[in-house]
C-alpha cells in the first residue's frame, strides 16, 4: 500500500513538473520579441520590437515591413545628436501612400532612449503612419510630459547602431527643400523579419545623387 502511494505521488510530481515546464515555455514563447532588419546603403541594422508595450504600433510597423513598403525609402531627416528619421519618402523626396494613422501609445512606459525607435507624427498625437525615427541619445523632451502625449517608442536597434551613426555623419544641405537630408540619399534597400540566414550583407550600390532644388 505504501509503495503504491509512493508511486502515485511520484507520478503526480512528474506530471506537475512537466505541466510547469510547459507553462513556462509557453510564457517564454509569448514574450519573444520579434526582430526585423533594414539593409541600407551604409550597412545593416537589426531592430527588436516591443509588441507587449506597443501592440498597435508594432502591428502597424510590421504591416509596412511585410508589404515591402520601406524598401526604396530614405532617411530624409538627420539631425546631429538628436534623431535619424525615415520611412516615408523615396530617393527623389516623393511621399509614399500610407495606411491610416494609428493611436498614440507613448504612455507605455518606454522612454526615448539612445537607439530606440519611435513613431514620427505631427502635432496631433494620433497622426503617425509609416515614418519612424531612431534616437541618437535619450531625448527626454520626446517622452510624455505632465499628461501630454509623447512620441511612442516601439523598438530598439540591437545590432548595427554604428550604421545609424554613419547616417548621422553624412553631409547635408544640398537640397533647399530638405536641408536635413543627406546629400547622397541613404536608402533602405531591403527589409524583412529576422529569421535564420535572413540578414545578409547589403548589396553594393553606387551613390544616388539628385540635382539641388
Amino acid at each position: 500500500m505504501i509503495r503504491t502511494c509512493t508511486i502515485f505521488l511520484s507520478l503526480c510530481l512528474l506530471l506537475s513538473s512537466a505541466s510547469q515546464a510547459n507553462e513556462k515555455q509557453q510564457a517564454q514563447q509569448k514574450t519573444v520579441k520579434p526582430q526585423v532588419f533594414f539593409e541600407t546603403d551604409l550597412g545593416t541594422m537589426v531592430i527588436e520590437l516591443y509588441p507587449t508595450e506597443a501592440p498597435v504600433t508594432v502591428a502597424n510597423f510590421l504591416q509596412y515591413i511585410d508589404s515591402g513598403f520601406y524598401e526604396g525609402t530614405i532617411f530624409h531627416r538627420v539631425i546631429d545628436d538628436f534623431v535619424v528619421q525615415g520611412g516615408g519618402l523615396t530617393f527623389d523626396f516623393k511621399p509614399k501612400q500610407t495606411e491610416a494613422a494609428i493611436v498614440n501609445e507613448s504612455n507605455n512606459g518606454l522612454l526615448n532612449l539612445q537607439a530606440t525607435l519611435s513613431m514620427a507624427r505631427t502635432a496631433n498625437p494620433d497622426s503617425a503612419t509609416s515614418q519612424f525615427f531612431i534616437n541618437i541619445k535619450h531625448n527626454t523632451h520626446l517622452d510624455p510630459q505632465g499628461g501630454q502625449a509623447g512620441y511612442a517608442v516601439f523598438g530598439k536597434v540591437v545590432e548595427g547602431f554604428e550604421v545609424v551613426k554613419k547616417i548621422e555623419k553624412e553631409p547635408r544641405g544640398l537640397y533647399r527643400s530638405f536641408p536635413e537630408a543627406p546629400n547622397y540619399p541613404v536608402r533602405i534597400l531591403k527589409s524583412g523579419r529576422v529569421e535564420k540566414n535572413t540578414v545578409s550583407e547589403a548589396p553594393k550600390a553606387g551613390p544616388v545623387k539628385l540635382e539641388a532644388n
